[in-house]
């Protein structure tokens, strides 16, 4: 735990050093004065957390370390506003009960310059994963102490009936249902995209039958899978590289999708 503690502190202070801007004047005295005309155009460089909705820019790297600092899983927080921060400020917006959008808006500004208590899950101990289907987020746990929150997506609870794609010919009826209860990481595939019978996963880790955590590459803000919990395909990097999940890992699936 400390190691991700420390990986987390390296990320924040590398991308803090890269917001100090530096220079010096010339002490040469060959330098003649110049007199330069004022510009007539403005310039306003947004330096703090503010509405910025996607820009990338200063201001993003600022609200990426903060949103770090509550918890929120990103990859890099280096002013681009990619899919990682879309989905990192998604699950923020989730948290606190505010419309899902992805997007940096006056709202969502306001209470992520004002939070400064960590995001934590249901779990004051042990190492696991939580997954509320309620708010559609998963929790990583660790020694009781809350490391990371991702977006997920899960089941829909529809049914259905699709082709299978392991088997030409064959239908495959069911509801998209997330099973609630506690289970365990029972299996998994390590290496890139999996044909499962509906469609394609991405390094899943399986904990109730053929329902896992895995990677995908549509991973919105409502429940929209058949029943397994979904993260991005670079969450999904994150949690093998840093062995977050290993087999034996209890997983706690809770709430209803409303």
């Amino acid at each position: 735990m400390r190691n991700r503690y420390i990986f987390r502190t390296l990320l924040i202070l590398g991308a803090l050093s890269t917001l100090t801007a530096c220079g010096n004047w010339s002490n040469a005295k060959s330098v003649p004065s110049t007199t330069v005309a004022p510009s007539t155009t403005t310039t306003l460089v947004e330096t703090g957390i503010s509405a910025s909705g996607q820009r990338s820019g200063p201001s993003t790297q600022v609200s990426q370390l903060k949103l770090l600092e509550l918890g929120f899983w990103l990859e890099n927080p280096n002013g681009k506003f990619d899919d990682t921060t879309t989905q990192a400020v998604m699950a923020f917006q989730k948290y606190f009960q505010l419309r899902p959008t992805g997007s940096i808006n006056a709202a969502t500004a306001y209470l992520l310059e004002r939070m400064s208590i960590p995001a934590t899950a249901t779990t004051k101990e042990g190492t696991l994963a939580e997954v509320d289907k309620s708010r559609q987020l998963l929790f990583l746990v660790q020694d009781g102490i809350t490391t990371y929150v991702m977006n997920a997506s899960t089941g829909d609870d529809r049914a259905y009936e699709e082709p299978d794609a392991n088997t030409p010919g064959v239908m495959i009826k069911g509801t998209a249902v997330t099973p609630v209860g506690t289970f365990k990481i029972d299996r998994e595939r390590p290496d890139g995209w999996w044909i499962g019978d509906l469609g394609e996963i991405y390094r899943p880790k399986y904990f109730s039958g053929g329902v896992a955590i895995h990677g995908s590459m549509s991973v919105p803000a409502y429940p929209s899978s058949h029943g397994c919990v979904r993260v991005t395909t670079k969450a999904m990097d994150f949690i093998w590289d840093n062995d977050i999940l290993p087999r034996g890992t209890q997983v706690l699936v809770y709430g209803e999708i409303s």
